[in-house]
């Protein structure tokens, strides 16, 4: 196993569990226990753990795991949902995309369709993430917008006011959401005021709003809220959803589509 391929692991147990043990690690990972300390120490330096001894724990309850590390979790359900996702937007249409695994995804899934591959332009694509940006500006048929604002670098999104002299100006047919939580009372979160603004603007432009999220995220909540559940007109999901999960979204309005 490559050195990247266990940090991603050890956080991904890490975030679960919210603390690591050496040499249970080292067993579910196969490797050596003085690798795994080495491990740790080099995530500590990070700043990506907190060292104890005998393992690491997070750095708090609100820990957030940056975008590089999460792309495999849940990833099967994230690439059915994002495919059914791209299938709800149209031909020429002006799409906003939020930063996230799930809407790189989406972004990806866009950059497939075969309907897609002509157009002046096939798609205009708005958003705040420089991932998304940077893999669809290779599509010369889609226009790409980039907000603007200041990177932040867990999530690869622009952030901060500079991003609403973009949005002020602009009219959107769709916002993809990406969420840390979604649930009817607290509505859409994420972990980060200054993200969860620029998501409420991109979604405030945009005739109708899709949140794209896996089946853990429904009933989760986040430190801050991007929108209530009422500006939201469609979840895509996947099929692990509670059917009482659903049957309260759909009680409430809003179009489920679990896949």
């Amino acid at each position: 196993m490559s050195r990247d391929a266990r940090w991603k692991a050890l956080l991904e147990l890490l975030v679960e569990r919210g603390r690591l043990d050496v040499e249970e690690a080292a067993a579910e990972l196969a490797v050596s226990a003085a690798t795994i300390r080495r491990d740790l120490d080099q995530l500590a330096e990070q700043q990506m753990l907190v060292r104890t001894r005998g393992g690491a724990v997070v750095h708090g309850v609100s820990y957030e795991l940056p975008l590089r590390y999460k792309t495999a979790r849940q990833a099967s359900e994230k690439q059915r949902i994002a495919k059914a996702v791209a299938d709800l937007v149209a031909p020429g249409e002006a799409v906003g995309l939020t930063g996230g695994t799930t809407t790189t995804e989406v972004a990806r899934a866009l950059a497939v369709r075969g309907d897609l591959t002509t157009g002046a332009p096939a798609l205009t694509v708005v958003t705040n993430a420089l991932n998304i940006a940077n893999e669809l500006a290779v599509r010369p048929q889609f226009k790409i917008v980039v907000t603007g604002g200041v990177a932040r670098p867990q999530s690869y999104e622009l952030i901060g006011p500079l991003a609403d002299g973009v949005l002020s100006q602009i009219t959107l047919d769709v916002t993809v959401l990406g969420v840390v939580g979604f649930d009817l009372t607290h509505g859409a979160a994420a972990h980060d005021e200054a993200e969860a603004a620029v998501n409420r603007l991109l979604c405030e432009r945009a005739a109708r709003v899709i949140v794209a999220a896996d089946s853990s995220k429904l009933g989760g909540r986040a430190f801050a809220r991007i929108c209530a559940a009422e500006l939201v007109d469609t979840l895509v999901t996947d099929t692990a959803a509670a059917p009482e999960t659903v049957r309260r979204f759909e009680e409430a309005g809003i179009r489920v589509v679990a896949v």
